[in-house]
């Protein structure tokens, strides 16, 4: 966990700490070029109660490629 992560998840009450994290984790970032993605959390982020579907400027660590990348949500089937 990132160092904000840890944070949130010590000052947050434990029901809300946890929403954070399933919700980081429900959040994907996808590389355009390659397609890999991974979570939110993943990458030491937080996206908790967020809304629409941005772009990071950001390096692909599988085909090290540095591209605009999309986070959406992924709901779960």
């Amino acid at each position: 966990m990132s160092l904000v992560q840890r944070l949130m998840m010590k000052i947050l009450p434990a029901r809300w700490a946890e929403d954070m994290r399933a919700d980081s984790e429900r959040w994907k970032i996808r590389c355009p070029s390659c397609g890999h993605e991974r979570s939110i959390w993943e990458i030491g982020g937080i996206r908790w109660r967020a809304a629409g579907q941005p772009r990071r400027l950001w390096r692909c660590r599988e085909c090290g490629k540095v591209a605009w990348h999309i986070i959406y949500r992924k709901e779960s089937a």
